[in-house]
């Protein structure tokens, strides 16, 4: 059974799914909008929405927590969360993301996009 059980394994590891998710983010900040799996856009939401707050806080303290959230990325994610992103939404308590519906592809997922609002 799998009672109280809040996440989606998606056919990986605990090491996978951290490092998917991870690399998912990095391209979701970076480029605004990807196209994946309706699976992996709901994971993905969560680590998405806590990223675009710690780059609100914009102290030293949320930067390192930014990074290492994201597995010490490439400066120009960071950059790009905490002088781009974060000041967008500064005015906005959450709901950073949205989840569009894209419906099922031949080989049978279904696909969504998520993107920063």
């Amino acid at each position: 059974m799998n009672h109280g059980v809040k996440t989606r394994k998606l056919s990986r590891t605990r090491r996978g799914r951290t490092a998917l998710l991870r690399g998912l983010a990095a391209d979701l900040i970076v480029k605004g909008k990807i196209r994946t799996t309706e699976a992996k856009a709901k994971e993905l939401r969560p680590l998405a929405e806590r990223l675009v707050t710690y780059g609100k806080r914009a102290t030293v303290a949320s930067r390192r927590l930014a990074s290492s959230s994201l597995g010490e990325p490439r400066e120009q994610v960071i950059r790009k969360l905490f002088d781009e992103l974060a000041p967008k939404y500064a005015d906005r308590s959450g709901g950073y993301t949205r989840i569009v519906k894209m419906g099922r592809t031949p080989a049978g997922r279904d696909e969504a996009v998520i993107e920063f609002v």
